[in-house]
């Protein structure tokens, strides 16, 4: 079995081994306080009802608009700033989910726009984090050589320390931004800004979302695009180096097998018949052997009956074709030394005469 073929067999097993062993972490992790909140909310529900005298079909529909006015709290969604926005969670795969179009139109212009600018977002994070890849790369070897290290080059070890640097850097200095912005605890603000880069998105915690901050807080909305942007062009280049790597490594292999297979059909030879050898063995053809040059050998088969029954074929030629001189296929043929030869004493009969053009008599 090829190694990619291994590897991504391997890969499999390994993937849905990482995800049974996930469900069962989050189960046990919110499973029971899953059910406590959902006791103390039918227990809030229950003092609601009972307090207002309010009917079932009321309650749903006082959950109806409490829902439904969540996003308006943060002022217009669909003006240009809040627009722009949802068309960055749109590019960017991040999908919140704090505002989604209501009209046809809307919803077919959403399709039509990621189905053109989700390839280019991602090309545009791609190459940008190959640029600060070899940014980075400059300045370690700089240091180095500042430093006179023997190895100035930079390595991809070095260069993973260097992006995971940056990518811890930013999300500390966006977690404590938007933990004095939006009220969060500093923990929170880590794990949005967590979910947010790696283009998670769970929208259970969106930024500019209270107090009509689109429309208030214009340098709050450039800090929040702009921490979007240069953010997942950092993870972009943490994933250049990640990702990609193991990715590329079954095209190596493919190409390494390729060459292989290339070299030993360069190398081929092929024999076609039945070859006898000096001790009367029979060799059967379609034998393989590595050889450069070529050879013919042919082999001529005279009838010796004189009789019209056709048993022999006359003058039937059988082609053997040779990519090596005959002395390299020695190993075929062997040859005993002359002392081990039996030779009959005595005079030599020589063997009788044929004519071809004669009766046999009986």
């Amino acid at each position: 079995m090829k190694k990619q073929n291994v590897r991504t067999l391997s890969l499999i097993v390994c993937t849905f081994t990482y995800l049974l062993v996930g469900a069962a972490v989050f189960d046990a992790l919110e499973s029971k306080t899953e059910n406590q909140r959902k006791i103390v909310l039918q227990e809030i529900q229950a003092i609601v009802r009972k307090k207002y005298n309010i009917s079932n079909e009321d309650f749903r529909i006082l959950e109806t608009v409490v829902l439904k006015s969540e996003p308006h709290r943060a002022g217009q969604q669909w003006k240009f700033t809040g627009a722009f926005y949802y068309a960055t969670t749109v590019l960017t795969t991040i999908g919140y989910g704090h505002s989604t179009p209501a009209t046809i139109g809307g919803k077919l212009f959403t399709m039509f726009y990621a189905m053109v600018g989700i390839p280019l977002g991602l090309v545009m994070f791609q190459s940008i984090g190959e640029r600060v890849n070899k940014l980075s790369s400059v300045i370690i070897k700089s240091v180095k050589s500042s430093l006179h290290c023997r190895q100035t080059n930079a390595s991809e070890l070095d260069l993973i320390c260097v992006v995971t640097t940056l990518s811890s850097l930013t999300i500390a200095g966006g977690a404590a931004a938007f933990s004095r912005y939006e009220g969060w605890s500093y923990f929170d603000s880590v794990y949005y800004c967590f979910i947010t880069l790696t283009t998670i998105g769970f929208g259970d915690m969106v930024a500019l979302q209270k107090d009509n901050a689109l429309s208030k807080k214009p340098e709050y909305v450039m800090f929040a695009l702009i921490f979007i942007l240069f953010g997942l062009a950092i993870v972009a280049a943490s994933l250049n180096l990640l990702v990609l790597r193991f990715v590329t490594m079954n095209t190596e292999d493919e190409r390494r097998d390729e060459a292989q297979a290339m070299q030993a059909l360069a190398g081929a030879v092929r024999l076609e018949g039945d070859v006898i050898t000096a001790n009367g063995s029979i060799l059967s053809g379609q034998l393989g052997h590595h050889c450069t040059e070529t050879t013919s050998l042919e082999i001529e088969e005279t009838s010796v009956c004189s009789c019209h029954c056709g048993c022999f074929t006359t003058n039937a030629r059988n082609s053997f074709t040779l990519r090596k001189s005959p002395t390299q296929i020695r190993h075929l043929l062997p040859v005993l030394p002359m002392h081990e030869l039996h030779l009959p004493h005595g005079p030599v009969v020589p063997p009788p005469a044929i004519y071809p053009n004669h009766r046999a008599s009986v």
